[in-house]
């Protein structure tokens, strides 16, 4: 995956954090075992070395295994700066926003408002009607009818019709793309943002094509960006306000949002990237703090909120309690299951190459693993963001492993991976 796709030395500072509170001076953890702790020493001694060779400025990570918490911070919030990274650094989470939309739709299925089979065209007229290009490359009039309309279920499988292109290149001039990039859709990197709201975004959007058929293939991020939409029409209120309500309240999550206050934007880390030359970080001018401070014309679904590690776990050991959050139940465990399960066919799978990784499947709005690799057996699901997240659970362990940066190399360098594959390893064997 190219380091567009989802976009848009230092010295380590190590801290770590008991269920309780903070323990200084180095990764200490709660629980007791020695496979744990010398796990943990190893993740540890990984990530900073990292930031000390100036592939990362800082991080917040945690790991999380039956009971056992474990919170590092380690770098700065800038590069060469004196802030360090804490606890509560919000971070852009970019497309770490899409199992967040993914489970909200889901609370409006169990409400009644909304139908995994049913067209969306009930709520969404502009996407009534659609047709199809002919092939991914023709010209906009060069198009068939949709065999079926688009269903609630397309939308959060990534098998509505429309998605990124990857190849040959990251979204190709075709018409298609240049067109929606002519309508300011904002199709693919979280910045800049659209200047549309979402009314006149789904009008401008409905009036292109699909690219296939839907149910067809899997294709990235633009049924999240419609999920958007959908939930506002089908909650009656706006987005932003529905998440408040039935996720983020309930949750716990007081530092998540399309919006920071002003003191909170003014914590979030430098956005940084390596430069394709040099390899060194250079600092990145979208998503500066101020544009955290006031509501954005279109709330991205599929990339646009802000969020911390404490608040990205609570939402993450609801999935993993079944929809269960200190006792009370926000989603039924069979909407968790279909979330957290593959719904791709074979074909689709080999057609998708879901990146960055093989031997991964999707489910609603995040990946599910569908073969063993390094990491895990099958049924781990999770999904990365563009400025440098990842968050990954192991179901079948009560393992969950969050790490946060705003660094886009970490999911292109093999960190990701090295940190998934070590806080899978500190929780012992398999």
């Amino acid at each position: 995956m190219h380091r567009r796709t989802l976009l848009t030395g230092a010295t380590a500072i190590g801290t770590s954090a008991l269920a309780g509170g903070f323990a200084a001076g180095g990764p200490a953890s709660a629980g007791t075992g020695g496979t744990w702790r010398a796990g943990l020493a190893r993740l540890h001694d990984a990530m900073a070395a990292r930031v000390a060779r100036g592939e990362l400025v800082g991080m917040v990570y945690v790991v999380a295994h039956r009971g056992r918490l474990h919170v590092d911070t380690i770098g700065t919030l800038t590069l060469g700066g004196d802030d360090p990274m804490r606890r509560g650094t919000p971070f852009r989470i970019a497309s770490l926003t899409k199992p967040v939309i993914a489970a909200a739709t889901m609370m409006l299925v169990e409400d009644g408002r909304l139908a995994l089979d049913e067209p969306v065209d009930r709520l969404l007229p502009e996407l009534a009607g659609r047709r199809v290009l002919t092939r991914i490359d023709a010209p906009l009039d060069q198009t068939v009818p949709a065999e079926r309309p688009i269903t609630v279920e397309d939308l959060l499988t990534f098998r509505m019709g429309h998605g990124i292109i990857f190849e040959p290149s990251f979204q190709p001039p075709y018409p298609i793309i240049t067109t929606a990039t002519a309508l300011q859709l904002a199709m693919d990197q979280p910045d800049p943002r659209t200047p549309l709201d979402p009314d006149e975004w789904i009008r401008r959007f409905g009036t292109l094509p699909l690219m296939y058929q839907p149910g067809q293939r899997w294709q990235y991020n633009t049924g999240s960006l419609v999920l958007g939409v959908l939930i506002a029409r089908a909650a009656g209120v706006p987005l932003g306000e529905f998440l408040r309500r039935r996720v983020f309240r309930p949750l716990g999550m007081r530092t998540t949002g399309f919006t920071l206050s002003r003191g909170d934007a003014a914590r979030l880390p430098g956005l940084y990237m390596a430069d394709p030359e040099t390899g060194e970080l250079r600092p990145q001018p979208g998503s500066p703090p101020s544009e955290w401070t006031r509501p954005p014309a279109f709330p991205s679904g599929a990339a646009g909120l802000a969020s911390t590690v404490d608040d990205y776990l609570a939402f993450t050991r609801f999935l993993l309690n079944g929809g269960v959050h200190h006792g009370r139940r926000l989603l039924s465990a069979e909407s968790v299951r279909r979330m957290t399960t593959n719904h791709l066919t074979p074909q689709q799978l080999a057609e998708a190459g879901i990146f960055p990784a093989a031997g991964r499947g999707w489910g609603y709005g995040m990946a599910v693993t569908v073969r063993p690799d390094d990491i895990s057996g099958p049924g781990r699901y999770g999904w990365e963001g563009g400025y440098g997240t990842t968050w990954f659970t192991d179901p079948h362990r009560d393992l969950i492993g969050i790490a946060l940066t705003q660094t886009v190399d970490f999911i292109f360098n093999g960190a990701s991976e090295e940190f998934q594959r070590l806080a899978s390893a500190a929780a012992g064997p398999r």
